[in-house]
């Protein structure tokens, strides 16, 4: 099975937010949108509006534990690594996936096609795509 597979059953909305926003507005924008994982964006002179890194919930709770409450009022930006995205393409296959966020130890990663940011996978999608593969399989044998 395939990424696009997978994103073709899921929402078209991509959550992203930009890299000098703040904390706080990014764990609103998390909860607006029921996600643990934003895509952040930044202008490139060269390339336009792209993907340059992933906000988790994991960096809003790093963010609160490393500086407590003035956390909430840093920005996305010094919260992430920018020096090398890590992504995956709609043809790329989940079990690939699976293993290039364990190498990373991440849960989320944006798929981006031709230059283009066009979803994000979460481990928590693998997964269930394994499942429903496994029910598949179950209930034709």
């Amino acid at each position: 099975m395939k990424v696009g597979d997978v994103l073709r059953k899921k929402t078209a909305r991509i959550s992203t937010i930009r890299m000098n926003e703040t904390v706080a507005i990014a764990a609103q924008l998390m909860r607006a949108g029921n996600v643990s994982a934003l895509v952040v964006k930044d202008v490139v002179r060269t390339e336009g509006n792209t993907a340059v890194g992933m906000f988790t919930e994991r960096d809003v709770v790093r963010a609160i534990a490393e500086h407590g409450a003035a956390g909430v009022n840093m920005k996305v930006s010094q919260l992430i690594s920018v020096q090398q995205l890590v992504w995956c393409s709609s043809n790329d296959t989940l079990e690939d996936v699976r293993h290039l966020m364990n190498e990373h130890h991440i849960r989320h990663l944006p798929v981006i096609d031709n230059h283009s940011l066009c979803g994000v996978i979460s481990i928590r999608d693998i997964a269930s795509a394994f499942d429903d593969e496994a029910m598949v399989f179950a209930a034709s044998a």
